[in-house]
């Protein structure tokens, strides 16, 4: 009697594409194009954004030992925002005209979803503020510390214990969340898949494309952070939406689907 063999799965199946360490870049072009084309709509979520980031930097002056928990919060909101950016992007892709009313509204289709993975997101962002808070406690001993005697402890020489062992869970943190966001929300609006398909295939991109993927996480710190030292978090009015724009064309550079043709 012959082996049961099973079937071929059904619908189209992705496939994760090779990247070049110039890509980045042509994301970020390609997402100016499409903030440039709608400054309207950039403009509004840009100031949304540099809400958040202004609420961080008054978090991180006043108590600088819960900006781990309250960037949960800003987790939490942050792919809803983003995900009317990728809307924007799409709908240009399409053909179609952007809208608003319609950016505002595209997740709505995708809640459960988009919610399940922003709940992991949250999960391992408040795990990480805890290793945070534990790092703190061991190294102040005198109880938790101050915007001052943070930073005097990050530029101390002294202090390299603290500042290594807070780069390294930091960092693995870090590392773990952008993997899973890189490109899972873009995937969800796009394809309407689940949570976990979306994830695993940020992770394969991550893994197939490491040294790139890094580069891009490493382009979107910076600049994040150039945008935060100009006055008042002004930057991010313009980063905030150049970034989600860019982030569309990554997803849309990294995966590919049957009918997709071309890569864009």
């Amino acid at each position: 009697m012959a082996p049961y063999v099973p079937p071929a799965p059904e619908g189209p199946r992705k496939q994760v594409l090779v990247l070049r360490l110039s890509d980045p870049f042509r994301w970020l072009l390609r997402g100016w194009r499409d903030l440039a084309a709608h400054m309207g709509i950039g403009v509004f979520y840009g100031m949304c954004f540099w809400a958040m980031g202004i609420t961080l930097a008054a978090v991180f002056r006043a108590r600088p030992e819960y900006v781990m928990s309250i960037a949960s919060g800003c987790l939490l909101l942050g792919p809803f925002l983003a995900m009317g950016l990728y809307e924007v992007s799409r709908r240009r892709e399409c053909g179609q005209t952007p809208r608003l009313s319609a950016s505002l509204t595209c997740w709505d289709s995708h809640l459960r979803s988009v919610g399940m993975l922003v709940l992991v997101l949250i999960v391992l962002e408040l795990l990480w503020g805890r290793a945070s808070l534990v790092v703190f406690a061991v190294f102040f001993n005198t109880g938790m510390p101050s915007t001052a005697s943070v930073m005097e402890a990050v530029f101390n020489p002294q202090n390299w214990e603290f500042v290594l062992a807070y780069m390294v869970v930091g960092g693995g943190f870090a590392i773990l969340v952008y993997s899973i966001a890189a490109v899972s929300i873009p995937m969800i609006l796009d394809r309407d898949t689940d949570a976990i398909s979306a994830a695993i295939t940020s992770l394969e991109v991550v893994f197939h494309n490491t040294p790139v993927m890094l580069l891009w996480g490493a382009t979107i710190t910076f600049l994040t952070a150039l945008a935060l030292l100009l006055p008042l978090g002004l930057g991010l009015l313009v980063v905030g939406p150049l970034l989600g724009h860019a982030s569309w064309h990554a997803y849309r550079g990294a995966v590919r689907w049957p009918q997709d043709g071309t890569v864009t």
